[in-house]
Formats: structure tokens, C-alpha cells, sequence
């Protein structure tokens, strides 16, 4: 007969015993409410989208629709009511942030790799400047594209977007640039390489993801900009989608809520799908970038 010995006194047992205190319970509950409210605060509008642009009756109500019907998106999608104006958003935010992201990356460079004493200066106006409201500079530069004869010019629009983008792209590009190790650079530099062919074959390189967030950044930016185009665009065949939204709202409260539903969710798409797209190469430049850089 086998004798099991009990174990000593004063011994803990290995298996750790977790009792949730009723506080914690209290605490995980209001977090889980907080957090069904802020997603009922987005789900809402994304089901009046959904809603209004397959009913012919829609109101400003979230109401499932008595009969669906395609006619809300067979009246927007025109060339002058979507084609065009969305034609018109792709080159503008394509334009800005790829003007953005090579400037950021050359103003981002010195700031990162070379210690001055002007580098702290800069960066507190570079933060100063990621504070400063659109609206209160709109009046110069609206009167210096008219001097400039810049006015109703998609590509000094461009510009304007980049130079009002790059602050805080700036900010962002050398954090991630930071991140990068100057070893790698200076093994570069007894091979023979120049800092800019440093910068184009080592640092580029690794630092994809966080190329990849200032653009993804900059793009939304510049996609849902209605005040900039809106001031310095003046022909409607080079407005951009951000502002043929204006059209929906006729005079005298009369807003078309079915073609406005339709319009908004074909505007989305190309925004969503972007992100997809450069979301999964992100994944991939991470394990890329971490494994290069252990």
C-alpha cells in the first residue's frame, strides 16, 4: 500500500491560483461599455450609408428601406458627378504625398543621423507647426497664388497640400528613421557609398513601414480635404470628390440623402482599399526590417 506524503506546511502549491478582485470586474466592465458605445457611435452612420443609398425615400433617419433599389448609384455615378472629381482626388493625393515623403525623408536625414545645434530648434518648429490651423494662413496664400498666377492650379494645389503636410511628416519620418542603425550606414560608407546612396539603398530599404504610415497618412489627409481645393480651385472639371459632396445639399434644406449615401460609399472605396493594399505590405517589411536589423 502506498503511502502519498502531504506536502510541508508553510510550501505554496505551483499552480497559481488567480482571483479576480470584484474592482478589476467593475473596471473591465465600464471599459467594455466605453467600448460598445464609440463603436455604436460609428456603426450608426456606416448603417444609414449602407441604408439610404438602396432606398429612393431616404430621410436623415437610420431606417431599414422599405424597397432596395440601385437608382442612387446609377444617378451619381457620371462622369461629371464621380469619374472625374474622384480622377481629380487620386492625382492631387497622389501628388502630395509623394511629394511629401521625399521631402520628409531628405529634410528627416541630417536630423537623424548628424548632431547640430540647431536640431532641437528646428524640431520645436517643426512641432509648432503641426499646431498651426489651415485656416488662419488661407488668406496669404491665397493672395500669393493670385501674385503667383497660381490660382485654380491643380499642381500648385499639389504643392501648397505637401508644404502644409510635411511638418508633421517630417516628425514622423525621423522617428522611424531613428530606428534604423548607422552601422549599417557606415559599413556603406568604407564600401564606398555616398550618404545619399546610403540613404537610397540602406535606409529606404528598412524603413518601409514607417515610409509606408506617412504616406497612408498623408493621402487620407489630402483625400478628405475639402477646405484647401475649395479655396484655391475655382473650375469644377478640377475640384476634386471632396467637394462634389457640396452638390448633394441643394438650396432651401433639400439634400438628395439617397445620392449622398451612394456617392460617400463610392468615395470610401478607393481610401479602403489603399489601405488594405499597403496594410499587408506593411506586415511583411516589419518581420523584413527586424530580421535584418537583429
Amino acid at each position: 500500500m502506498s503511502v502519498i506524503a502531504a506536502p510541508p506546511k508553510g510550501r505554496k502549491s505551483d499552480r497559481p491560483v488567480s482571483v479576480a478582485s470584484p474592482k478589476k470586474n467593475v473596471i473591465g466592465f465600464l471599459a467594455n461599455a466605453v467600448l460598445v458605445v464609440i463603436g455604436a457611435c460609428f456603426l450608426l452612420p456606416l448603417c444609414w450609408l449602407i441604408f439610404a443609398s438602396v432606398d429612393n425615400k431616404a430621410t436623415y433617419q437610420t431606417k431599414f428601406p422599405e424597397e432596395f433599389s440601385l437608382d442612387n448609384f446609377a444617378a451619381v455615378l457620371t462622369p461629371e458627378l464621380t469619374f472625374l472629381p474622384l480622377w481629380n482626388s487620386l492625382i492631387i493625393s497622389v501628388g502630395t504625398a509623394g511629394i511629401t515623403i521625399v521631402a520628409a525623408l531628405l529634410a528627416a536625414y541630417p536630423l537623424s543621423r548628424y548632431q547640430a545645434r540647431f536640431n532641437k530648434p528646428f524640431m520645436y518648429g517643426v512641432l509648432f507647426a503641426t499646431g498651426l490651423p489651415i485656416t488662419a494662413i488661407m488668406v496669404p496664400v491665397y493672395s500669393l497664388f493670385v501674385q503667383f498666377n497660381l490660382l485654380d492650379s491643380i499642381p500648385g494645389t499639389i504643392l501648397f497640400m505637401a508644404a502644409s503636410s510635411l511638418p508633421v511628416a517630417i516628425f514622423m519620418t525621423k522617428n522611424f528613421m531613428d530606428s534604423v542603425p548607422i552601422t549599417l550606414e557606415e559599413a556603406a560608407w568604407i564600401d564606398g557609398a555616398s550618404a545619399m546612396g546610403a540613404l537610397r539603398l540602406i535606409v529606404v530599404p528598412l524603413m518601409r513601414p514607417g515610409i509606408a504610415v506617412v504616406g497612408i497618412f498623408v493621402f487620407f489627409q489630402a483625400w478628405g480635404n475639402f477646405f484647401v481645393p475649395f479655396i484655391l480651385l475655382l473650375s469644377p472639371s478640377k475640384q476634386p470628390a471632396a467637394i462634389s459632396i457640396y452638390s448633394f445639399f441643394g438650396q432651401y434644406g433639400a439634400i438628395a440623402y439617397g445620392q449622398l449615401a451612394a456617392f460617400s460609399l463610392i468615395y470610401a472605396v478607393p481610401a479602403i482599399v489603399l489601405y488594405v493594399l499597403v496594410s499587408r505590405g506593411i506586415g511583411g517589411s516589419f518581420a523584413l526590417a527586424g530580421a535584418v536589423k537583429g
